[in-house]
């Protein structure tokens, strides 16, 4: 056995390589990826604007030590606050993702690419203001949304077909992995130095999926995207110093992500040849993920349980006057939700509710609708018919959703939702396959997405503001050119 190890340095990893060079050389052309990208941009800031009416949010935000004060410093929307790039960026994650509100991609792997907006705006912000200081031209809004778009690719790619989930990771890894790609891009890395961004991100440790979980579910899902897109500005701004990279991180035996973090733990990785230990991919990086993104139009709630939502919705008004009279209602999903967000027993905290199936059905089956307010304190305490019709719950897998939910064709999100009761009638089972912010329902759903824009929006400013902001995103040309500083200045109170 030899007592030394080669000391070769690799070439960085074809991973990293792909991902670089899709960043730095692709060309976006698709017109429907910029208008999505546009509606996600609105849908995603409403989202944070409508979280800073919850204290729970709030108490996380602003600079670190009181009083500080930043030239030029990136602001965070709906707030008077002007901060380092990394806490804005925190900031704003946070309060995107806080209600569980805002966009979703469903693979192998979940998780919420608008979460990167976070790092993206943030970055942009400031780096507009320091080159407008120097009478240097501005970053314009199109950048912001390129780097959305390019973002969204990163991360929903890589979701396609590897499940971090399977091996105890939270799939904010890819929020992180993601934004250090697009946020160097922004701050004028070269391919080396993207690199080497990259190649920190894989190598920080990454973030555990307990908090998601019963019976640990808690608020910390909340702010956890705010975390990982804040850490992609601090690495990239690191590259950008010149600090060298890694470029074995996901490959180099014993040491590397794969042997350590991606399939240790994955017995069927594990049992495979080192060189088909890594990540499978299922397409060549483009504009797919944002052309085909999930918005969570109606309900703020995990995603695998928006059409469950809608079917309770349907069913509220037949069932509404004969609550007492359930003897059990049968919920009929995929096996991802059952996996993720199926519950019973106790519920501690807002966090944990809005992951729970059936608190999520039995709210509208008993008020019609489902809001953020539902999840609190407060509201759970006065209600105890939510627990009552938990428990009468027979949640089911359909192996035909659970299929068509992995089938890149389809892409559904079915559930449905059948009430009994105890005179032996029966509601008629009502199935809803896709949600109202799929893809395949996008006529329906965008004029509701602005609607839902402009509500949040009213959650902030006085009308006149609303107006503007409203306006000036509806118009794609006049929006593209305006510099990010500009738009920016929109949002501050």
């Amino acid at each position: 056995m030899s007592t030394v190890e080669a000391n070769v340095r690799p070439d960085y990893d074809s991973e990293l390589q792909k991902i670089a060079d899709y960043v730095l050389g692709f060309t976006i052309n698709s017109s429907e990826a910029f208008d999505t990208a546009r509606y996600c941009l609105m849908d995603t800031l409403g989202c944070g604007l409508l979280a800073l009416r919850f204290p729970e949010c709030t108490k996380h935000l602003g600079p670190l030590a009181e009083g500080t004060v930043v030239p030029n410093g990136a602001r965070v929307p709906g707030t008077s606050f002007r901060l380092d790039p990394v806490k804005a960026a925190w900031d704003i994650g946070a309060t995107i993702r806080w209600l569980d509100y805002n966009d979703t991609w469903l693979a192998a792997e979940w998780g919420h690419p608008s979460d990167n907006l976070g790092g993206i705006l943030a970055i942009a912000d400031h780096l507009s203001q320091k080159r407008l200081a120097l009478g240097e031209s501005p970053l314009m809004m199109r950048e912001v949304l390129e780097a959305m778009i390019m973002a969204h690719e990163i991360q929903g790619v890589l979701a396609l077909d590897n499940s971090f989930n399977r091996v105890g990771l939270d799939h904010v890894v890819l929020v992180k992995v993601a934004s250090t790609a697009v946020v160097a891009k922004l701050m004028g890395a070269d391919r080396e130095q993207l690199l080497s961004a990259l190649s920190h991100a894989w190598v920080d440790g990454q973030s555990l999926r307990t908090y998601r979980h019963a019976p640990n579910a808690g608020s910390r899902k909340s702010w956890a995207a705010g975390d990982a897109t804040s850490r992609a500005v601090r690495l990239a701004d690191i590259a950008m110093r010149g600090e060298m990279g890694i470029p074995g991180v996901l490959s180099a035996p014993q040491w590397g992500f794969y042997d350590i973090l991606f399939s240790h733990t994955n017995r069927d990785l594990a049992l495979k040849p080192a060189e088909e230990r890594k990540f499978s991919f299922q397409r060549d990086f483009g504009t797919y993920v944002m052309e085909n993104i999930l918005f969570k139009i109606s309900f703020p709630a995990e995603f695998h349980s928006q059409t469950a939502c809608e079917a309770a919705v349907t069913l509220h008004p037949e069932v509404k006057d004969r609550l007492q009279e359930i003897d059990r209602i049968v919920l009929t999903t995929h096996d991802s939700a059952i996996r993720i967000i199926s519950k019973e027993g106790s519920l501690a905290n807002p966090a944990d509710r809005d992951h729970c199936l059936q608190y999520m059905t039995a709210v509208p089956l008993i008020f019609g609708s489902l809001t953020a307010e539902h999840y609190e304190d407060e509201f759970h305490a006065a209600n105890p018919l939510i627990d009552e019709l938990r428990a009468k719950m027979e949640v089911v897998e359909d192996e035909t959703y659970s299929r068509d939910y992995y089938d890149p064709e389809k892409r559904s999100i079915a559930n449905a939702i059948q009430v009994l009761f105890k005179d032996g009638s029966a509601t008629e089972k009502v199935e809803v396959e896709y949600p109202v912010g799929h893809r395949r329902r996008r006529a329906e759903g965008i004029p509701l997405l602005v609607d839902k824009f402009r509500r949040n929006l009213a959650t902030r400013f006085p009308a006149g503001r609303c107006d503007e902001i409203l306006t000036l995103c509806e118009e794609p040309v006049r929006l593209e050119s305006t510099p990010v500083n500009r738009f920016v200045d929109l949002f501050v109170i």
